[in-house]
């Protein structure tokens, strides 16, 4: 596959242009690792994902999660010394009460469960 870059000007197709930036920054983070990328780890089991953030100079104390269905969203707040906010959305919801974070040497680790799909599906008898 070959990929050229294309040059657009802003008379031809100006909506276009952030989807070229984000393209180039994708591009750029699968095959250069350079970016929001670094210090981040996902891994998975069947009943939980495990995600680590490197957040060196944030204190516990400074650190806001939150979580709503399949999404998280990790901020800090507006006086702390090292601004940080990012929110990631996962394929299936968290369950929030067997959901845990430790923050330890500057390591942000989030174990967040797996809500489990609840059968509502009924068998009949046929009669």
């Amino acid at each position: 596959m070959f990929l050229a870059p294309v040059v657009r000007t802003r008379a031809t197709a100006p909506a276009l242009r952030s989807f070229d930036r984000s393209f180039e920054r994708f591009v750029n983070d699968a095959f250069f690792g350079n970016g929001p990328s670094q210090g981040f780890g996902l891994t998975q089991d069947d009943k939980a994902w495990t995600v680590t953030l490197d957040l060196p100079g944030v204190a516990r104390e400074d650190l806001a999660i939150d979580i709503d269905g399949a999404v998280v969203r990790i901020q800090t707040k507006a006086d702390a010394k090292r601004q940080y906010k990012a929110a990631y959305e996962l394929p299936q919801e968290i369950d929030v009460d067997a959901t845990s974070a430790k923050l330890e040497n500057g390591v942000l680790t989030l174990s967040l469960a797996k809500k489990q799909p609840v059968n509502t599906s009924r068998q009949i008898e046929v009669k």
